[in-house]
C-alpha cells in the first residue's frame, strides 16, 4: 500500500478561488484533499487523480439539527472520507460515545472514515502504559470497523509545531493496528523536514497533515517525499 497524505485544511483558506489552487497543487493520485465544507464542490470539481474528504459529519440521516451535516450528504456530493473525533473537535465538547455514533454512521453510508485518537500531554508524561490506556478507552464504543482507518495524533504535538520521536510513534501506532486491525496514519504538525522519519516507519501507512497543506510548496515537498515510499 502506497503511503497517502491527508491534507486537512481546517478552517482555510477564505476564498474559493484559493481553494481551488490549492487543489490543483495537491492533485495527485495518493493524496487525499480535506477542505471546509462551503469548498467541497469546488475542490471535488477541479480534482482529477486526488480524493476528497470533509472535516466532519452528524451521525443521523437527516432532521432537526441544525448546522450539522449528514454523511449521505456527502456521499451523494461525491466525498470519499470523513474525519470524525479531531482533538479540535473534542476539545469543543465531542465524547468517545458521540464520536463512535459518527463513525458507525459514517461507514454505514459507504464513507471511509479517519477516526482520530491521541493524548493530551498530562497521559504523555506518565508514560508507556498510561498513553495505551488512555487509547485504548477512545476505541471502547467503536464496533464497525470496515472502511475505518485510525489516525494516530497525540494532543499534545498538533499545531504545536512539538515533533514526536518517530520511534515512540511507530510503537503507539503499532499498538493500535493490534487493538484494532486497521491502517494507521500519523498526524501531530508534521512537515517537509520530518516527513520522512515517519512515513519510513513501515507501521505508519501516511499522514494526516494540518498547517503544512496549506502551504503550497511545503506541501509538494511533501507529496515528493510521500511518492519514496
Amino acid at each position: 500500500m502506497k503511503k497517502i497524505l491527508f491534507a486537512n485544511w481546517k478552517m482555510n483558506p477564505t476564498t474559493e478561488q484559493e481553494a481551488v489552487k490549492l487543489a490543483r497543487a495537491g492533485d495527485v493520485k495518493n493524496a487525499v484533499l480535506i477542505p471546509p465544507f462551503p469548498f467541497l464542490n469546488a475542490v471535488k470539481n477541479v480534482l482529477k487523480s486526488a480524493s476528497v474528504g470533509a472535516q466532519d459529519v452528524f451521525y443521523e440521516e437527516k432532521g432537526a439539527f441544525t448546522g450539522e451535516v449528514s454523511p449521505q450528504m456527502l456521499k451523494k456530493l461525491g466525498v470519499q472520507y470523513v474525519v470524525v473525533g479531531h482533538s479540535e473537535r473534542r476539545r469543543l465538547g465531542e465524547n468517545d460515545e458521540m464520536i463512535a455514533k459518527k463513525v458507525k454512521a459514517g461507514i454505514h453510508a459507504g464513507l471511509k472514515v479517519i477516526l482520530c485518537v491521541g493524548e493530551p500531554l498530562s497521559v504523555y508524561k506518565k508514560g508507556k502504559k498510561a498513553t495505551e490506556e488512555f487509547i485504548k478507552k477512545q476505541f471502547r464504543f467503536i464496533k464497525d470497523k470496515k472502511n475505518l482507518i485510525v489516525a494516530y495524533e497525540p494532543i499534545w504535538a498538533v499545531g504545536t509545531g512539538k515533533n514526536a520521536d518517530p520511534e515512540d510513534v511507530a510503537r503507539v501506532v503499532q499498538f493500535i493496528k493490534n487493538i484494532a486491525s486497521v491502517p494507521v496514519l500519523y498526524g501531530g504538525s508534521t512537515n517537509s523536514k520530518n516527513a520522512k522519519s515517519f512515513l519510513e516507519k513501515k507501521e505508519i501507512a501516511g499522514l494526516l497533515v494540518g498547517g503544512a497543506s496549506i502551504n503550497v510548496k511545503e506541501f509538494q515537498k511533501m507529496i515528493k517525499i510521500a511518492e519514496r515510499f
